[in-house]
């Protein structure tokens, strides 16, 4: 899984790599549910940007919308993911009966649901992940060290070496 740290992206890029409306992610930043955590607005004109892990909750959070969970129960969960460290999302696979969200890090969790008729859908974070980094990696960021704006296979920093030497 690549390295993203250093990179910020701002809300269309945020938007088209979540499946998102803008004004989803504008009220969802207002109202605090997924905020940017690279830099938030500050005032008429800033530019909002948001890092992998924001734009990972983004998508994220616009699944449990599609199978109908409330906003109030994806708020809980969102905080809970944000608690943990980002390398363990990658094993976790979210499930829901459409009212309540599980967390479930095995298989053997997943089953213990399923068995007890709990659990209707799962998403694999880890999948999201695969995706988020996908749509990425075609669109632009803005490297935070140097200010410059990066296109998606750019800021691999693999990439950027490569480029650099002219191969």
């Amino acid at each position: 899984m690549s390295d993203h740290k250093n990179i910020g992206y701002r809300g269309a890029t945020a938007c088209t790599a979540a499946g998102i409306s803008y004004r989803q992610l504008d009220y969802w930043a207002r109202t605090g549910l997924v905020e940017p955590t690279v830099r938030s607005a500050a005032g008429s004109g800033t530019q909002r940007l948001y890092g992998f892990q924001d734009i990972l909750v983004l998508k994220i959070v616009k699944r449990l919308l599609d199978t109908g969970v409330s906003l109030q129960n994806i708020r809980t969960a969102v905080n809970h993911l944000r608690a943990r460290g980002i390398e363990d999302l990658a094993r976790i696979t979210l499930m829901s009966d459409g009212a309540s969200i599980y967390e479930c890090a095995s298989s053997d969790e997943i089953i213990d649901l399923l068995q007890g008729g709990q659990g209707v859908f799962g998403i694999a974070i880890g999948k999201v992940w695969s995706e988020v980094e996908g749509s990425l990696s075609v669109l632009q960021g803005e490297n935070l060290d140097s200010g410059l704006i990066v296109a998606g296979s750019e800021s691999d920093e693999l990439a950027a070496r490569r480029k650099s030497r002219g191969a």
